[in-house]
């Protein structure tokens, strides 16, 4: 195993802050699509920390590799952003409605994040959000690369 593999390196640490800045800045994004009155609570902190884990293991280990490499980089580690994130908004939500007694057992709830996030999926299909993810992933994986290549 190459030592950079389990080493902090400048493109870990750039891809990890910006892509946890585009996780921030969505999330900022999402707020006036959802519904009114949602409570959002840690929201914006979450999807920030689920960006620099994505942009630190996903996107910055695998700098290094070419700029071609560093776009698809940067679109891999945004879509695990957004699956982890529906993961866990829903997870939150599934939790929510088990303490109202909305499920009548564990394979229900189970069910239930999935179609929480299913639900959540329906707001968020927006040309402008869509475009912000993309493109910005895209960066990431280019900051990362020049990260890369300026600091190894």
């Amino acid at each position: 195993m190459p030592a950079t593999r389990t080493l902090p390196t400048a493109a870990r640490l750039v891809a990890a802050l910006s892509l946890g800045a585009l996780g921030w800045f969505a999330s900022d994004l999402v707020r006036p699509l959802m519904p009114e009155g949602t409570a959002f609570g840690w929201f914006n902190y979450v999807n920030a920390i689920l960006g620099l884990l994505c942009g630190w293991f996903v996107i910055g280990s695998r700098a290094g590799r070419g700029m071609t490499e560093a776009l698809a980089n940067g679109l891999t580690g945004v879509l695990a952003m957004i699956i982890w994130g529906f993961f866990l908004q829903s997870f939150n939500l599934m939790l929510k409605q088990s303490m109202e007694n909305r499920f009548d057992g564990p394979i229900e709830a189970i069910v239930g994040i999935f179609s929480n996030a299913l639900d959540y999926a329906q707001y968020l299909i927006d040309p402008m959000l869509i475009g912000v993810l993309l493109i910005g992933g895209m960066i990431c994986g280019v900051l990362a690369e020049a990260a890369s290549r300026r600091w190894s």
